[in-house]
């Protein structure tokens, strides 16, 4: 495999960014090596500066649910693109993704679009200590919500402790209103509102989360939340920024049938361009300006072509796409478990719908942070530069979530069974 054309613009990278990327993950430090540049993209595959191609399990990290270049994607950009970029004003487009959107998910009365997940998932908050008065939040282990501040921050010792930054920069007086439990565990959730039910203005939770590798949130967790925050007053946020049209077309929270306050939404609605939306119950959504007194603004919310990019991708969900999708990706994580085993590699694939992760772990099973941390990093990162020589691209981390979408065919799906089969054998034993 030639590399030489990534390895010399790697090189150009890190003079001018940091780090050479653009995004941490994109540095390829979970797993060594060096990153490689990737030049064009069509259907399943990725293909970099050197002509090398790949399949991609990454999909701009859950983004692209019709695969790169969808025609119908291409052709709606390009057709908007000739009217102008950006207006700085409002657009007929937008009202209808919001229509689109709001039809989809019944728990969305008002919508408010925004460039970004971090965009959304923090805009919620301050909603939501808005409409409550109230200044503590609560999130869970291993559920990543984007970089705004109040985020970035990890549980020390105890029941409910309050964090401390786990990034420079964050000033602890800005945490300390953060709360952090074990994700799925309902004996401290309970004692938790217990103790602070009164205070807290909202709880924000990834329903299945994408950045502990895919965790499904447990069915009685979900519903414990829903009652413990209506009881105490406090508002559910589910953030599918990942989520949101991926597994069905309202989103997990129709998958599993637990309705939020709010819900933040990302990367499908855009349909690969740069998107964010947040929306929930109406009394709640007209505290925001213009109606109220939450300010939140964005000169490129609502850039008309993410707006265009948007709607030609939801306009091709449906029924037989998401069952199409379920059993393809069913399929490849089970063989993907049938290789594993017989290649005596300790594995847990947890999949929900199209959203799948690989552990190599000896637990029989990973439901939260503490399990997922026991994944065997050094074995990931062998198996993943294996897979890479075989034309498989892999998430450059163990702890991020896999996709297939629907230009994943068949015939994308048995090469990729046999690049394991492959990789599997060249890895090395784990035991």
């Amino acid at each position: 495999m030639q590399i030489e054309k990534s390895q010399a613009l790697n090189k150009r990278a890190q003079r001018v960014l940091v780090g050479g990327v653009n995004s941490p993950v994109r540095s390829f430090r979970a797993v060594g090596g060096e990153p490689r540049l990737i030049s064009k993209a069509k259907g399943p595959r990725m293909y970099d500066v050197d002509g090398n191609s790949y399949i991609d399990y990454v999909c701009s990290w859950g983004a692209l649910i019709m695969g790169h270049a969808d025609e119908t994607v291409v052709k709606a950009i390009k057709e908007y693109s000739t009217r102008g970029t950006s207006y700085g004003a409002s657009t007929e487009l937008e009202i209808e993704l919001a229509e689109t959107v709001i039809k989809a998910f019944p728990s969305i009365k008002m919508l408010r679009l925004v460039n970004s997940g971090t965009e959304a998932t923090m805009s919620a908050i301050r909603l939501a200590r808005g409409f409550t008065n109230r200044s503590k939040i609560l999130k869970f282990e291993g559920c990543y919500h984007g970089h705004a501040d109040y985020f970035l921050a990890k549980a020390g010792s105890g029941l409910a402790t309050y964090s401390l930054p786990n990034s420079a920069g964050v000033p602890e007086s800005i945490v300390k209103d953060t709360i952090i439990l074990p994700y799925n565990d309902t004996d401290k959730l309970g004692e938790t509102f217990e103790n602070f039910g009164e205070e807290i203005a909202a709880v924000i939770v990834e329903p299945v989360a994408g950045n502990m590798g895919v965790v499904q949130a447990k069915t009685d967790f979900l519903f414990m939340l829903r009652e413990l925050t209506q009881r105490h007053g406090s508002l559910l946020i589910f953030d599918e920024v990942i989520t949101g049209f991926r597994f069905a077309y309202g989103g997990a929270q129709a998958l599993f049938g637990v309705t939020p306050d709010l819900t933040c939404l990302g990367k499908i609605i855009g349909g690969g361009l740069p998107v964010g939306a947040y929306g929930g119950r109406r009394d709640i959504m007209s505290k925001l300006a213009p109606l109220g007194p939450v300010y939140q603004a964005g000169t490129l919310s609502g850039n008309p072509l993410c707006m265009a990019a948007g709607l030609a991708t939801l306009r091709q969900l449906n029924g037989r796409l998401y069952a199409d999708l379920e059993s393809r990706s069913k399929r490849l994580c089970d063989e993907l478990k049938r290789i594993a085993e017989e290649s005596q590699f300790p594995t847990v694939i947890n999949r929900v719908g199209s959203m799948w992760s690989l552990f190599f772990t000896d637990k029989d099973r990973v439901e939260n942070y503490f399990d997922a941390s026991l994944n065997d990093r050094e074995l990931y990162s062998r198996f993943f530069w294996k897979m890479m020589e075989n034309g498989v691209y892999l998430p450059p981390s163990p702890f991020e979530a896999m996709f297939v979408s629907s230009a994943h065919d068949d015939s994308t799906i048995d090469d990729t069974v046999r690049a394991a089969e492959s990789s599997f054998s060249k890895t090395g034993n784990a035991k």
